[in-house]
Formats: C-alpha cells, structure tokens, sequence
C-alpha cells in the first residue's frame, strides 16, 4: 500500500516553498521608518557640525513620526563615525553626517584609510554649507578685500591661523592663495579657540575659520572681518564682502554636510530619507537657526549630492596634492 500521507505532505511543503520565497522580500521591504533613526556625527556635542544637524534632525522627526538620535563619537578626524557606519544594517535606519574631512580628504591624505567613500557609503540628501570668512587684526591697516591682498602682496609669507590641517577653512586659504599668487604660511591650531584667541591677541595677524567661532569673537572689537568665501553675503554678515563679488569671480570654498547612508541601503528608502530631509529643511525654524550659525541650507536630490561630491573630490583633491598638505600640518 503507498504512503499517500507522506507524498501529500511532500507536495504541500513543495508548494509552499515559492510562496516562502517570494515573502523573503516583503520582510525585507518593511516600511520606513519602523523605528528611531540613529545619526551619527563625527564631532563633539555643541560644535556647529553637531547643532545644525540637531536642528534638522528635530524638524525631521515631526515630518516622520520617529526620534531622530544624534550620536556624537569624535574623533580621528572623522573615521570612527564612518566605521560605525558602514558596520550598521543598511535599512535606513543608520546614517551619518558626512562632510568634506571623511568624504574627501581623508580618501586622498590617509593611504590606509580603513573605507572607501565610493564603495562603502551612499550619498542620501545635501544639508547645508558653513561659510569660511576672512579676519584680521584690528591693528591690519586693511577693511576690504582689495586692501588686504595689496597688504599681502606688501607682506609676502604673512602667517594665518586655522583650526587645523586640512579642515575646510585650509584648504579655502590655499586656494585663495594660489588663484591669486600668494604667499602666505600657514599656523595651525588644534580647534577655533585658540586659533581665534592668538588673532585677537595679534600673535598671528589673519585668520580663515568657519563663521561660527568668528561670529561669537567679533563684537569683542580685536578682528576684523575682510571677506567671506560663500557664492553669497551672509544673512548675518550683509556688509561683508565675497571673494567671488571682489576678487575672483566664481570663487567658492565653504565647509559642508550632507547624511550618507550604509551601501546597499534600498534606493526606495534613500529617496524616502531624501524627502523628509529636504522638508526639514524648509521648516523655517530650521532656516533660522542655519542663519544664525552663518549657515545656508542646501536642499537637492541624492542625485544632485552625488555629483557635488564628485566636484569637491576633483577641486579639493588638487589643491591638498600641489600644496602637499598633511593632516599632522
């Protein structure tokens, strides 16, 4: 007698292995967001790269009903927020601030780089730029942009104080620099602070810095601001100057942050992320903090992200090369 109960219960877990299989996708495919989203920012608690994502993580969790977290691991100049990254599940539920130091300068200056930008993270949705501005001495006899290279010319191998090697605010001044045949030494200091004290103290008579920590120094009456290297006046700074208006046309330098996301995170979700970013963004709130911060929101696609990466990566990767810039300064 054949055992038709066996074969009957071959056939049915036959049959239900097709529709196992094509459940497999639908568990994978699970809305977003499901729960909080973690974002993880390469600086210290109260830095300007910390407080502008927190105003827009805060107008971002209202759009998507879910707490945006900002975690704070500092450090190494960005490359354990990276690593925590790229070692998270890629369900959108893990992102980073990116910025110029992890997305484009560490790939060019640290040969052993434990990640690849263009292999290991996903460009999601551009945030803001954070304008550098140009100070100096109350004592420099210069308060136009004119007047200071003039005064530089007069003063070739004029030192100017920076937050460190490599940062944003460097690599504005050594493209300045060489657009226009400087000669100028570089001094580099460990953060803002004290860069902005020896300024102020005439120890070195310029300064590029982001506008942030200049902003809080100026009302002390010690510096002077001369220019600012944005496509555009600040808000806050409308009787400052560009580099672009003045000087060299179509000249932009600007620290920046976008978030980027685990490779291999859905593009359904990326876009979903993109979308809730870019309506943060436009929450006036949000504008007005960025404002107050000399910061500019910049709102676009992934897409559009993507490409302005691939422009910084070209323009800054020349200038760090030719003017052999190191991270230990």
């Amino acid at each position: 007698m054949q055992d038709t109960t066996g074969r009957r219960t071959l056939t049915q877990t036959l049959l239900a292995v097709p529709a196992l299989i094509s459940a497999r996708p639908l568990l994978a495919a699970a809305p977003w967001p499901s729960r909080p989203l973690r974002v993880i920012v390469g600086f210290p608690p109260g830095q300007s790269m910390d407080v502008l994502p927190r105003a827009m993580a805060e107008a971002m969790s209202r759009r998507i009903g879910q707490p945006v977290v900002i975690e704070n691991r500092a450090g190494g100049v960005g490359v354990p927020a990276v690593e925590a990254l790229i070692r998270s599940v890629p369900d959108g539920h893990t992102l980073a601030v990116g910025v110029p130091s992890t997305l484009v300068v560490n790939p060019v200056l640290m040969p052993n780089l434990s990640y690849a930008p263009t292999r290991d993270v996903v460009p999601v949705a551009r945030l803001f730029d954070v304008a550098v501005v140009v100070s100096v001495h109350a004592a420099v006899p210069v308060r136009t942009p004119a007047e200071f290279v003039a005064w530089l010319r007069a003063n070739p191998g004029t030192r100017y104080a920076s937050a460190g090697p490599a940062t944003s605010p460097h690599l504005a001044a050594e493209l300045f620099a060489r657009r226009l045949g400087l000669s100028m030494e570089h001094v580099a200091y460990r953060g803002s602070a004290g860069a902005l004290a020896d300024v102020a103290a005439g120890v070195v008579p310029v300064m590029f810095d982001s506008a942030p920590p200049t902003l809080a120094v100026l009302p002390t009456g010690r510096i002077r601001l001369v220019a600012v290297t944005a496509p555009a006046r600040l808000y806050l700074l409308p009787d400052t100057p560009t580099v672009a208006e003045s000087l060299i046309p179509g000249f932009e330098a600007a620290g920046w942050a976008g978030l980027v996301a685990p490779r291999g995170t859905p593009t359904t979700v990326t876009e979903a992320i993109n979308v809730a970013v870019r309506g943060a963004l436009e929450d006036t709130g949000v504008g007005e903090r960025f404002a107050a911060l000399g910061a500019v929101p910049r709102p676009g696609t992934s897409a559009e992200f993507d490409a302005f990466i691939g422009s910084e990566r070209e323009k800054w990767g020349d200038v760090l090369r030719t003017a052999r810039i190191r991270l230990d300064g």
